[in-house]
């Protein structure tokens, strides 16, 4: 097992504790998979007193799979994981779904089933971890700085950052550098800028690739793109999100949050693009958008940390951090984040893997380091993949009425 504590007994079980830093979803995860292991205490820390994001999710089915054939199920992704992965490794993964906690796995089930708010899965998840009978979990609400978690190890202890984009460890795992924000172990690749346009409409509506095209046959360009799997629905209200890209230029001319009335006044022709293509729902399904158009400007950033674990670090040899010894893993948003599609399920998964090995009592710390770093190596070049073909596709869906234009897109074998 990973080192987790100092003592160990006659079976090899060892006990000690993991620190958990971060408890959005993916944290709350990996808490609740960890919770019920014999021997190990969890502290998980949250800054947060209550949990706000309403923002609608839904996660991937490949969470819940029982077999290969339906964890490859997606006629893209399937492709790529089939490519990246053994098929024992991922006969290994889904063997350890199969003996997860059966209270976790009735929640994933619910929640690939339809759209969920998020703060509800943190709830859900939250509520699970202090119903259960156990008491080795112990939540620690601060806003807790790198410097601070590191001051509270103790040796033997294990660390789990999943503190998000900015994460609290991610730069201080390069072994190359003792610089804490010179960012040398994130890789970021720019893949576009958009805005992100939010609205309420007071009909059932689907929307799926012929409903793109056709709605912005007339847009020649801001092209208006519903994201098909961020459509949910609230009874006859549905939740509608769509992007527009954007110039760098145009990005850095706005604001970071704004409303309908201010793109019309500032970007017409952004306007009319975006217009167009919701009159064209309105005369479609007879309905009314029913909020205000809630728009924000982001550049959607592919990035991953170059080093997933503290493994390069230890092995780079001694250094002036504390944590020096200690396994320290990034986890969700931390590790690897894309813009086409959400994290949360991602995060999940690799929630999971990590579990997996951490319940394997046996398997050696450095061992364990290698392993996950090889899986979240092989997870970003699934993730790259996936993110290159949509890009991909968004660019040749421009040229759709420009043969030629799209003829000098393609490269054809």
């Amino acid at each position: 097992m990973i080192d987790a504590g100092p003592s160990e007994n006659a079976q090899g079980n060892s006990s000690g504790r993991v620190h958990v830093l971060g408890a959005g979803p993916v944290g709350l995860l990996a808490t609740a998979l960890l919770q019920p292991l014999d021997g190990l205490s969890v502290r998980l820390y949250e800054k947060r007193g209550e949990y706000t994001r309403t923002r609608m999710v839904q996660l991937a089915p490949y969470l819940v799979a029982d077999s290969l054939e339906a964890y490859r199920a997606d006629h893209h992704d399937g492709d790529n994981v089939e490519a990246v992965f053994d098929a024992g490794e991922l006969a290994e993964a889904l063997a350890y779904r199969q003996s997860m906690p059966s209270d976790v796995m009735e929640l994933l089930r619910t929640w690939t089933q339809g759209f969920c708010p998020l703060n509800e899965i943190e709830r859900s998840l939250s509520d699970l971890i202090d119903s259960r009978s156990s008491d080795s979990v112990a939540r620690i609400e601060a806003d807790v700085s790198a410097e601070d978690a590191i001051a509270m190890l103790e040796p033997g202890d294990v660390v789990i950052d999943c503190t998000g984009t900015r994460s609290l460890f991610r730069d201080r795992l390069d072994p190359g550098s003792d610089a804490v924000d010179g960012g040398a172990n994130t890789q970021t690749l720019v893949v576009e800028h958009a805005l992100v346009i939010t609205f309420l409409y007071s009909q059932t509506y689907a929307c799926n690739e012929h409903c793109k095209y056709y709605k912005n046959v007339e847009n020649a360009n801001y092209k208006f793109i519903p994201m098909v799997h961020r459509v949910c629905y609230d009874g006859s209200v549905t939740h509608v999100t769509g992007i527009v890209t954007i110039t760098p230029e145009e990005y850095e001319s706005m604001p970071k949050r704004f409303d309908g009335d201010w793109v019309r006044e500032n970007f017409p022709a952004i306007a009319q693009s975006m217009d167009r293509f919701i009159d064209k729902i309105k005369q479609e399904t007879q309905g009314e958008i029913v909020s205000d158009l809630e728009i924000i400007r982001i550049p959607l950033n592919l990035y991953r940390a170059r080093n997933a674990t503290s493994q390069a670090r230890s092995m780079a040899g001694p250094n002036d951090d504390s944590f020096e010894g200690t396994p320290v893993f990034l986890l969700g948003d931390s590790a690897i984040g894309s813009p086409y599609f959400q994290s949360i399920s991602l995060g999940f998964e690799c929630a999971m893997f990590l579990a997996g090995l951490i319940t394997q009592r046996r398997l050696a710390t450095g061992d364990a380091l290698e392993r996950y770093e090889s899986y979240m190596y092989k997870q970003w070049m699934r993730v790259y993949m996936q993110s290159k073909l949509i890009k991909n596709n968004k660019e040749l869906f421009q040229y759709l009425d420009d043969p030629t234009g799209l003829l000098d897109r393609l490269h054809i074998y």
